[in-house]
């Protein structure tokens, strides 16, 4: 009976230390895991890049031409947030974004001398174009061809429908400072302005046979669906410059200054400036594009 009972008690105590043990272990394995977890976590965070940019780079497809090979490149994710530039340079300033590709250059530039960017670089550039109706009521493209200017007075005097983006976008921007160069002050029924990126703009113009501006490469990624035609272009008013611009990582510490430093690099080395210069050649028999960035 001792020996039954000395028996059981070994038995006892081998299987209590043999739990304790697997809960030892299970637990040093949930550590692990735990700190594999945080690891993974910290490292993704890295990998991405939050690039605020405009519309147009969106609307015209050359963001999905190009970024998937830096993401291949570099193992960087971009996360594109597509507003107006002056959306983008407000993301900026409150440190929501880590790089901006914008075109309002002033503008730009004061960003950066503001301390919000650490330089502006040329990437590229494309023009503005007036479009409308194709039966051209006004007979913008026979009288003003290449004079952006006589073509708004002349929407102006006509009270002819006109679409403005409304929007602080770039080409907001220069649209307001063409009616500033015609002496207008554009308000009434004939002036709607639509708040929204370039693409919804191209189709409420199309929807109300009005006029709009419109940065080319946007129009002609969509042309195929509208009843638009380029009426004025190659006024050298109408020059569209885009720039770059990594923010001040002072402004938050998640911006991913690394990660928008390779990016700018990476957009104005030789390789990724003649892939931007042959981005709609193909298509449309012409860059939508032209890369100038050094």
């Amino acid at each position: 009976m001792k020996k039954f009972l000395s028996l059981a008690l070994c038995l006892i105590l081998m299987f209590t230390l043999l739990v304790g043990c697997n809960k030892a272990d299970t637990g040093a394995e949930d550590t692990s895991a735990e700190n594999t977890t945080e690891e993974e976590s910290q490292n993704n965070e890295s990998e991405r890049l939050i690039l605020a940019t405009t519309t147009s780079t969106q609307d015209s497809g050359l963001l999905d031409y190009i970024l998937p090979v830096f993401e291949e490149e570099t193992g960087i994710t971009v996360d594109v947030v597509a507003v107006g530039t002056g959306q983008a340079l407000e993301m900026g300033k409150n440190g929501e974004a880590d790089i901006l590709l914008v075109h309002a250059k002033e503008s730009e530039e004061e960003f950066v001398a503001e301390g919000h960017g650490l330089e502006r670089r040329d990437v590229m550039y494309n023009d503005f174009i007036l479009v409308g109706p194709k039966d051209d009521p006004l007979k913008l493209k026979e009288n003003y061809p290449n004079d952006i200017v006589g073509a708004f007075k002349a929407i102006a005097q006509n009270e002819a429908t006109f679409v403005s983006r409304g929007d602080d976008s770039g080409t907001h921007k220069k649209e307001l400072s063409l009616w500033s160069k015609a002496g207008i002050e554009p308000e009434g029924q004939w002036y709607l302005e639509a708040g929204s990126g370039m693409g919804d703009v191209l189709a409420i113009t199309n929807e109300e046979l009005a006029y709009t501006l419109s940065d080319r490469a946007t129009y002609l990624s969509m042309r195929d669906t509208l009843d638009l035609e380029i009426l004025v272009e190659g006024d050298q008013n109408l020059f569209n410059q885009y720039g770059i611009i990594p923010v001040n990582p002072e402004k938050n510490e998640k911006i991913n200054a690394e990660g928008a430093q390779k990016f700018m690099e990476w957009l104005l080395s030789d390789e990724t400036q003649e892939l931007i210069g042959t981005y709609g050649v193909e298509e449309f028999g012409q860059p939508l594009f032209v890369p100038n960035g050094k």
